[in-house]
């Protein structure tokens, strides 16, 4: 029941039959999943749909998976492009081409049929054809606000909003057996996506909250998500591993984020928490006042009932307000003044640690040490390590040492 290349089986004449059946499949379109394969009847008696004749030619194009299913179990796969002949003597060839995950033909052990060496034809024999290409265009959109958390270290801020979120994304069949197993096994004809969007896209859309909040956590703000699309989808993909590659085979390739937004009240309110933190500082918050000044005496010139009852009304404003510019600019003087001075420049004495800028210690009277000589010599160029004695003689072409070569 295995698969020999085509070429193989005529140049050694492995067979004693002719090629009987031509099993083949069309170019898959992108809204299709998977096929059952396609029979051209050729020498062969075989007239019946659910037998494979031995001797019969399976052709495998590129981008597709074929599966041999006997009696409702997978019993052999092939995803390498090319033409190979079906042997009902042979153990199943599973020539995967190194395209699936890791552990794929111990999986074909646990849920396929072992092989019977030797064993009666069987009563029901199909081919299906998977799609491996990657499945694009499936477009998401969140039907009502998903919780984002808007976390911005620099004023404290660690709010919850509400977003709405559209874009695409793509999937791609990297377990077929998984996939005919759990998904679409035993249809009739065709398998489109459409009969499972509904579910992959209520499944994606509830991934999108605890994504959000990896996402958040790493301090990528909402309105930067459309440039984080790579971090966005591997937190899905960790989220959706359970129910989309462990159980139907499929994993999420890339997504993309067409628009995200938060509501026009949740807007304003990130709005003023980060003007409230601004205006902490008491210069910034004198700045602010000032120029809400200047825009109250413009409104106070143009006064319906005169500039002189605008003004009048600006003052009790300013008085009522229990604070004027000058206050806050002089506690922001005043808060910067108490602030601890940048440590002086200078030298610190060796022998009580004071911090000096003369030759002498103003505490104890030790002199500043010297700071450690090199020297480079004239003629070859040696150099001596910092803090290593200055010799007389250049140890490398011995020409004497002299101030000309102090560094």
């Amino acid at each position: 029941m295995g698969l020999i290349h085509a070429a193989l089986a005529s140049a050694s004449n492995v067979l004693s039959e002719q090629w009987k059946d031509y099993f083949y499949c069309d170019a898959l379109p992108n809204d299709v999943l998977a096929v059952r394969g396609r029979k051209r009847t050729g020498n062969s008696s075989n007239s019946q749909d659910n037998i494979i004749s031995n001797g019969s030619v399976i052709a495998v194009a590129d981008g597709q998976c074929m599966l041999i299913v006997e009696q409702g179990k997978v019993v052999d796969l092939c995803a390498e492009p090319g033409e190979f002949v079906y042997d009902a003597s042979t153990e199943p060839s599973f020539f995967d081409g190194g395209k699936f995950v890791d552990g794929l033909k111990d999986l074909f052990l646990t849920i396929g049929k072992r092989f019977e060496f030797g064993g009666a034809v069987p009563k029901d024999q199909r081919i299906y054809y998977l799609n491996t290409k990657e499945i694009i265009g499936n477009k998401y959109g969140t039907p009502s606000p998903v919780p984002f958390r808007v976390v911005d270290e620099k004023i404290n801020l660690d709010v919850d909003i509400s977003v709405r979120c559209f874009g695409e994304y793509s999937y791609k069949i990297v377990n077929p057996l998984l996939f005919y197993t759990n998904v679409c096994a035993n249809f009739v004809n065709t398998y489109t996506r459409d009969e499972l969007d509904s579910q992959m896209k209520s499944e994606l859309l509830t991934a999108l909250q605890p994504a959000f909040a990896a996402i958040s956590d790493k301090g990528i703000r909402y309105s930067a998500l459309p440039a984080h699309t790579v971090e966005l989808a591997d937190e899905l993909k960790r989220v959706l591993t359970a129910n989309w590659k462990d159980f139907r085979g499929i994993e999420l390739q890339k997504i993309g984020v067409s628009s995200i937004k938060a509501s026009e009240e949740d807007e304003e309110r990130i709005k003023q928490l980060q003007l409230n933190a601004t205006l902490k500082d008491p210069t910034m918050a004198g700045a602010h006042m000032a120029g809400a000044a200047a825009q109250a005496m413009q409104d106070a010139a143009k006064n319906p009932g005169g500039a002189a009852v605008g003004f009048m009304n600006y003052g009790m404003a300013q008085q009522a307000a229990g604070s004027t510019v000058a206050d806050l600019f002089a506690a922001g003087a005043a808060a910067q003044a108490a602030k601890p001075a940048a440590p002086a420049a200078g030298w610190t004495c060796p022998t009580c640690n004071t911090v000096n800028n003369g030759n002498f210690c103003t505490h104890c009277g030790t002199r500043k040490p010297d700071a450690p000589r090199r020297v480079r010599c004239n003629k070859c160029g040696w150099e001596s390590k910092a803090g290593e004695p200055v010799p007389n003689f250049c140890p490398n072409c011995g020409d004497p040492i002299d101030a000309n070569d102090l560094v």
